[in-house]
């Protein structure tokens, strides 16, 4: 990771190497914690924050779930992400905030832990490299529905995924593919998934998934495009036997898949795929004012 110089911490901008937090703070022992991973992007007329808005939504309303008492408002939150990304003059890169039970009270219930907040900011190039990547079908399934609220991006929830992860790159793939409780096909460890059948976009339905803002907006994408999209149970045979596959997400992006286990896609980076990844950068990066009101600019 690339070191920036200032972290915003509960109202307060302070040196990277300064932003620490106790020991015991209660979110490290626990998980219970929300958090949000946002893109910003060069564009002509200036940086912008892609679907910055959407994200703090989510962020809300995840700390809400949380029982969490954020002490700043949305819009302060807001205003504090501009500012970091400001303050440490990037013109490129990703955005991390966090809301965690700080340090005070230990025991499984946090009643009594502060509710601390922090925004850091990096460059972050390509998540999943730069080529097309070759996914695992995981041993381990997505966190059930009923035992959490996994429409959330709670900090805790994501052992799951590391789970996955090491059993997928122990076994020499790029990255995991979850399924759900039912047997259908999920999400990766921190992607969406798509997948293309006689020139229809498939991905599995909301209820089992987190709602990717990246998906959320290249279903818009492509249906602005004129492309079917269904959202449809998907199962492993479904996607082994696609013509096209994609993982979608802020850090990801739009990432072509290649390989299901032992079984090669189709077209590794096909028409849709590429259509898709090219509009997509050519939205975040300003040229398609059609989606103008996505972008938050960092400068004012």
């Amino acid at each position: 990771m690339e070191e920036t110089e200032k972290i915003w911490m509960d109202g307060k901008l302070v040196n990277w190497k300064d932003a620490k937090i106790h020991v015991l703070t209660h979110t490290l022992h626990y998980g219970m914690g929300v958090f949000e991973g946002i893109r910003f992007y060069k564009t002509d007329s200036g940086t912008v924050v892609f679907r910055l808005d959407a994200h703090l939504d989510r962020l809300f309303r995840g700390a809400e779930t949380a029982f969490m008492k954020v002490p700043y408002s949305k819009e302060e939150f807001k205003k504090a992400a501009l500012e970091t990304v400001r303050t440490n003059g990037l013109q490129e890169g990703y955005i991390r905030p966090i809301i965690f039970y700080g340090y005070g009270k230990m025991g499984v219930h946090p009643e009594g832990a502060p509710v601390n907040c922090c925004i850091a900011v990096w460059p972050w190039g390509k998540y999943l490299g730069e080529d097309e990547v070759k996914i695992k079908v995981s041993s381990f399934i997505r966190i059930h529905p009923k035992s959490t609220h996994c429409d959330c991006k709670i900090c805790g929830h994501y052992v799951n995924g590391i789970f996955a992860s090491f059993e997928a790159k122990n076994a020499g793939y790029t990255e995991a593919l979850l399924l759900d409780c039912n047997g259908n096909v999920a999400e990766g460890v921190g992607e969406n998934i798509f997948i293309v059948k006689n020139g229809v976009i498939k991905t599995p339905p909301l209820g089992n998934i987190l709602p990717g803002i990246t998906r959320d907006s290249v279903i818009k994408l492509a249906k602005d495009l004129g492309y079917e999209v269904e959202e449809v149970n998907l199962k492993v045979r479904d996607l082994k036997e696609a013509d096209e596959a994609f993982f979608t997400g802020t850090a990801a992006e739009i990432t072509p898949i290649a390989q299901v286990d032992e079984t090669r896609i189709k077209n590794a980076f096909g028409k849709v795929t590429k259509t898709l990844q090219e509009e997509f950068f050519r939205l975040v990066r300003g040229k398609n004012r059609k989606y103008a009101s996505w972008m938050t600019f960092v400068k004012t």
